[in-house]
């Protein structure tokens, strides 16, 4: 749910060149050698796969959440998705096979400090999700291994799924020379330390993070006022929340932007993991 639209002062004329529209100046992109640099494409890259997961995992059990590695070290973006196809025909066939139901996906890839990359991928059923062997799943996949996590007690399964997507444990991190000790914080169990944002540094410039299938419902945006977005989460819990400041060229704040998740609590009747969640995004302009 958004407030004020801020005004669009660029216009795209093509991949290396923008028009200023308050000066009618033609100006050339920067472009960078990671994804990590280019901030706000990153951004809404992971914003938008973290409402995606949020606006379609409602009830945690309904999905399976698995990761999918290669024994090989592959470090071939390109063969990366085609792969994925292959196997999502075959996952779909033994679906059918074994008489369970049919599924969607939403996937992510992420590169490993050593340079190969592996999926996470959430698989959506209509009902409870079947038990599924690992061996299964490898066999299936055909590249290497298999795991499968439970995603109980997860708050916000958008956040908490998409933050591997950047973080790295302290050691990976300075094995891919990508430490910074002002990035360094503890996981939320104190077992391990990570670097945050340390793993954005390994995405090709240009990468698509993620994909889904076509039956994944998208997020609903509407827009609204503060009052009445407040009125709607009322006894819903803050789970995510991230302010960000838009600065001219000047260095002057003209917007500030704030983005919030809560998640409704599940009735006391309901014997399933259910996590209903709304995404406010409020945004004000300042003088």
């Amino acid at each position: 749910m958004a407030g004020n639209t801020p005004t669009i002062t660029i216009e795209k004329l093509s991949a290396d060149l923008y028009a200023d529209k308050r000066t009618g100046e033609v100006k050339e992109f920067q472009h960078h050698d990671s994804r990590a640099a280019d901030k706000a494409s990153l951004s809404r890259s992971l914003r938008k796969l973290r409402d995606l997961i949020n606006s379609n995992l409602q009830n945690l059990e309904t999905a399976l959440w698995v990761t999918l590695t290669y024994r090989e070290n592959m470090t071939d973006p390109t063969r990366l998705y085609e792969d994925y196809r292959r196997f999502w025909q075959r996952f779909k066939y033994y679906l059918n096979k074994q008489g369970h139901p049919p599924a969607e996906y939403i996937i992510a890839a992420e590169p490993q400090g050593r340079g190969a990359w592996h999926f996470h991928c959430l698989f959506l059923f209509p009902c409870k999700a079947p038990f599924i062997p690992n061996s299964d799943i490898a066999q299936i996949w055909g590249h290497g291994y298999s795991t499968t996590k439970s995603l109980k007690r997860i708050g916000n399964p958008g956040n908490y799924l998409t933050a591997y997507l950047g973080n790295m444990e302290l050691t990976e991190a300075i094995s891919a020379g990508t430490f910074q000790a002002n990035r360094l914080a503890m996981s939320k169990d104190k077992s391990k330390a990570i670097v945050k944002g340390a793993r954005l540094n390994l995405y090709p410039p240009g990468f698509n993070l993620y994909r889904f299938s076509r039956g994944v419902k998208r997020p609903e945006i509407r827009q609204t006022t503060e009052q009445e977005a407040q009125a709607e989460i009322s006894g819903m819990s803050l789970t995510y929340e991230k302010t960000i400041s838009i600065a001219n060229e000047g260095g002057t704040t003209c917007n500030i932007i704030n983005y919030r998740t809560y998640t409704k609590p599940p009735a006391e009747s309901d014997t399933t993991s259910t996590n209903e969640t709304n995404n406010a995004e409020t945004s004000r302009e300042t003088n």
